[in-house]
Order: C-alpha cells, then structure tokens, then sequence
C-alpha cells in the first residue's frame, strides 16, 4: 500500500518491535507503514506497545451486522474500543486474536467489560456478508460489532491504522487474504495500545482494565 510521504516522515517503521510485525493469515507480511518512537518508561506501564502520537478512529463509511451504515470516527461510542481487521476464512490468526479477546473480557470486571467494544473489520468483502460476519463472531462474543465494506475502503481504513493489507486477488474460492494480525486500542476516539497476535490472555485483561480506567 502507498502512505502519504508525510505520515511516513511521523511514523517512521513500525516500531521496529518484531511482534507488532503484521503476519498475515496467508502467511505473513510487513506491517504497512510504520509507527512511532516509544519510550522505555511508555513501554513499561502497558503489555501490549503504547501509542505516544495517537491517530484517530477510521472514518470510512461500513455497514454493520445489521444492514445499517457505521462510522468508526463517530459510531463507535464505547468507552475503549478494539479494532481488529480479519476475515471469517481465516485458517488460524483470526481466530486466536478474537478468542483471546473473548477470554480477557470474561475474565475481567464488569465494569471493563461494559466499557470495552470490539469491531471486526471484514477483510474478504467478496465472501464476508454482513450475515456470514455476524454468524462467525457470534462464536466467540456475541457483543463484537461487526463491518463491511469495497475492497478500497477497507483499504483506505487500514491505511489510517497504519495495518498491512493486501487486496483479495479472487472473488470465490479457497484463497487466502493478507492482512496486519494486531490489534489497536481506542480510547476517546484515539489509538493508545496496539498488540500483537500472540499477547496472552493475561496481558490483555491487564491492559483493557488500565484502559478502562482512563476511558
């Protein structure tokens, strides 16, 4: 994907941290376009890598599980609000990030939990229906939101998170979709923590209840 010459001049690579590396679900790919200098003293009150020079919500237009138009930048109203992108074929990553996620919620207060919003973002927008989304995150936590969309908005809201993506070369199929395995967390309307696939169950209840508690 191509960046504006001027994010890239903010961000730099991203993070040069090899966890927050972007694997794909067909096998792995650079994360997009870089992210920011954390400090030693950041980095250690989070789990996941903290955000010094946050960047907003998307505000591309997507249409939920419902039929009805979403806004990330102004419909996502939760307190603390995860974005992850992903598609319901997705053999393996998708599937442990959502999980874990599910399992972190559970265990955690109910206060974070009624603070904390997950949305998927669907990155098969040929095979993900708002219907088939809806069936596939319903396995894991019937409260996860759920958007889709044309390839080049997906394209456009990834971009803004700074998340890899490769556009679906087929339209029907067992092919695979390319795209950054992290998750980015939103307080206010604007990213704080990203984590990587493979942070623990653990790590993340650690990090939504800080989360919740600056929300």
């Amino acid at each position: 994907m191509r960046s504006h010459p001027a994010q890239i001049a903010r961000l730099a690579l991203l993070l040069a941290v090899s966890a927050l590396l972007a694997t794909g679900c067909a096998g792995g790919s650079d994360a997009s376009d870089g992210a920011v200098t954390i400090s030693d003293a950041a980095r250690s009150a989070w789990k996941g890598t903290p955000i010094t020079d946050p960047y907003p919500l998307p505000d591309q237009e997507f249409t939920d599980t419902e039929g009805e138009s979403f806004v990330p930048s102004g419909d996502a109203d939760a307190p603390v609000t995860l974005v992850f992108f992903g598609y319901t074929r997705c053999p393996d990553i998708c599937n442990v990030v959502l999980a874990n996620i599910a399992a972190a919620l559970r265990g955690a207060t109910p206060e974070v939990r009624d603070a904390t919003e997950l949305v998927f973002v669907s990155t098969d927008p040929a095979r993900d229906t708002p219907a088939v989304v809806r069936e596939y995150l319903d396995r894991f936590d019937p409260s996860y939101a759920g958007l889709v969309a044309p390839v080049a908005t997906v394209e456009q809201a990834a971009r803004a998170l700074y998340i890899s993506y490769e556009r679906p070369d087929g339209t029907t199929g067992g092919y695979e979709v390319e795209h950054g395995a992290y998750t980015t967390a939103f307080v206010g309307g604007e990213a704080r923590v990203v984590w990587a696939e493979d942070v623990t169950v653990s790590d993340l209840r650690a990090d939504l209840t800080q989360l919740a508690r600056v929300a």
